[in-house]
């Protein structure tokens, strides 16, 4: 289906939502070690703002909904030391971060983690080259 000529063009994500098995725990986790501002609880859900996007924190309605996240990637600016940070604050390292492409005005490095509901996410920075 052509959706440019149907009037819809999707392009911007408004909020995603990550299953959890215990909310307070996780909700501790997002705000407390990785630092992402809390908008506001709801029973059963947890809103945070990631950059303008909003994560969802919740428990899955249905069976068919319950299974791990999507990864997401988190832009910082500085891996190194944000990856350092992580560890310290008992954060479970998968990999450390690592040049994965070589760009011709920068390079893509990455680290990968695990969150307090075995969830996966990652670090992303695109160091300039000088």
């Amino acid at each position: 289906m052509d959706t440019k000529s149907e009037g819809l063009s999707l392009s911007t994500i408004g909020q995603i939502s990550i299953m959890v098995k215990d909310l307070a725990r996780a909700t501790a986790f997002y705000r407390d070690t990785l630092g992402i501002r809390l908008l506001f609880e709801v029973p059963g859900m947890a809103f945070f703002d990631a950059g303008g996007v909003r994560l969802m924190l919740g428990k899955a309605e249905k069976p068919e909904f319950d299974h791990p996240a999507s990864i997401l990637y988190y832009r910082v600016a500085d891996i190194g030391g944000a990856h350092d940070k992580l560890e310290s604050r008992g954060v479970k390292v998968e990999h450390e971060p690592r040049l994965v492409a070589p760009m011709p005005d920068h390079d893509l490095w990455l680290s990968f983690y695990q969150d307090s509901e075995d969830n996966y996410f990652a670090l992303m920075s695109e160091v300039p080259r000088s």
